[in-house]
């Protein structure tokens, strides 16, 4: 049976630090808006956290047990949200950042959710789609007392895919013995999912970077955009900028990755992928790893893999004007106070990406209206989200700032800490309303 555990449960030893880094904007954050200690301490602990084991039945006949997860940060601004990653790399400590990390996100851009996050630890890459929907079945089937339409929503993430989300709504239909479609968000168009959000993390992005682009006086036209993580929240913005005239000079994946500073057609890079399974090779190009594309000669970087990929170790190196961080946590602490020394205009994760939670919380809405919005009313309804967002975190940007004495980008506040000002005002307002705290 699932285990429940409250916040007293032990960390993951390999992987202690990620949390703590990822509370170090909060705590920030709540030194400049004079945030009382205790506060800090309870948005510094997730309310529930699940850990659960799953047999599995391979396809050899081997019974395989996996670990899964799933965290709930904070509620107080409504039902849990956030995705359910599949990866080697899962476990409860990087859930919980990704959790806290979603309650910051949602805030930001004022959906009204709190985070959560899921994951369990297994390659998905090297398994078979039997082996996935038993796995996504029997994880459905730990977690469904966990989640719920007014409780917990969870999503794709890495590794986890529109289809996966189908099987785990079906499979918690079956045990709740109703239709819930609005339990799970991401699912196929033809069991509720919502238009344009196949491609709502790459399209919000893709409007963030306009309107940093627009506020910070950054030309697109011929600008050399590098991504790390070349896959499906990436290829949208990709796209996007390259219909705006932007050059896709650096691409990578897993695998590797591909250089050329003359540029390459995002839609050709995608197809290559498709028939290859990797950038690596992509025609006219030079081979570089999977790191090159932070440190590639360029003027806009879109780091869309994992967590910690700039650190102290490389931000020196790193080239871009403008960072658009799609992937959740891709900077360290140190290296965002580096990146901020030398000017550089970091957009954060918990606004850059939020174009998925959004339209996530569309097709919540639809759902439970059982109407159903045109893409062009998804895309408008995500622009003008985005934009209130980014205005709201530029705003309190501009009201801390610094030092009036240093270049405009840097005698602002960071972007990233004038975000979770702007989530934490929001949270505390909320855990205060209820009488949390």
């Amino acid at each position: 049976m699932p285990q429940f555990t409250n916040v007293k449960v032990s960390k993951v030893s390999e992987q202690t630090s990620l949390f703590e880094e990822a509370l170090k904007p909060l705590k920030r954050a709540a030194n400049i808006v004079n945030l009382e200690p205790d506060v800090v301490e309870v948005l510094s602990n997730p309310e529930q956290m699940l850990i659960v084991s799953i047999p599995v039945k391979m396809d050899d006949g081997r019974i395989k047990v996996f670990t899964g997860y799933r965290v709930r940060h904070n509620t107080s601004r409504g039902p849990a949200k956030g995705g359910i990653r599949y990866h080697p790399g899962v476990c409860l400590d990087e859930v919980k950042s990704l959790a806290f990390w979603m309650s910051v996100k949602n805030g930001v851009v004022g959906v009204p959710f709190g985070g959560g996050k899921g994951g369990i630890t297994c390659n998905p890459k090297k398994m078979s789609e039997g082996e996935l929907e038993r796995l996504t079945r029997g994880f459905a089937a730990r977690i469904a007392k966990f989640v719920g339409l007014d409780q917990d929503i969870p999503a794709p993430d890495v590794g986890t895919t529109a289809q996966i989300m189908g099987w785990f709504t079906d499979e918690y239909c079956k045990i709740v013995g109703k239709i819930v479609p609005g339990v799970i968000t991401a699912k196929p168009l033809s069991i509720g999912g919502s238009k344009g959000r196949g491609t709502a993390t790459g399209r919000g992005a893709f409007f963030a970077t306009l309107e940093a682009a627009k506020t910070f006086n950054i030309p697109l036209k011929g600008a050399r955009v590098s991504i790390q993580g070349y896959g499906n929240v990436a290829r949208p913005i990709a796209r996007d900028l390259y219909e705006m005239g932007c050059k896709i000079v650096a691409v990578s994946d897993s695998t590797g990755g591909a250089y050329n500073p003359k540029g390459m057609h995002p839609i050709e890079l995608t197809k290559f992928k498709t028939r290859t399974r990797s950038v690596k090779g992509f025609p006219g190009s030079k081979e570089i790893t999977t790191i090159d594309p932070i440190t590639v000669d360029c003027d806009i970087l879109i780091p869309a893999a994992l967590e910690n990929q700039i650190t102290k170790k490389n931000a020196n190196n790193v080239k871009a004007k403008l960072i658009i961080e799609e992937a959740n946590g891709p900077t360290t602490p140190e290296a965002d106070k580096i990146l901020h020394e030398r000017g550089t205009i970091v957009v954060p994760d918990v606004l850059a990406n939020a174009g998925g939670v959004t339209v996530s919380y569309f097709e919540w809405v639809q759902n439970r209206m059982g109407y159903y919005w045109s893409d062009e009313e998804v895309d408008e309804k995500l622009k003008q989200a985005i934009h209130k967002a980014f205005k709201a975190v530029y705003q309190n940007a501009q009201q801390y700032q610094v030092d009036s004495s240093k270049a405009p980008q840097q005698s602002l506040m960071d972007l990233r800490t004038a975000a979770y000002v702007t989530a934490i005002k929001k949270i505390v307002d909320a855990m205060r309303a209820l009488g949390r705290i």
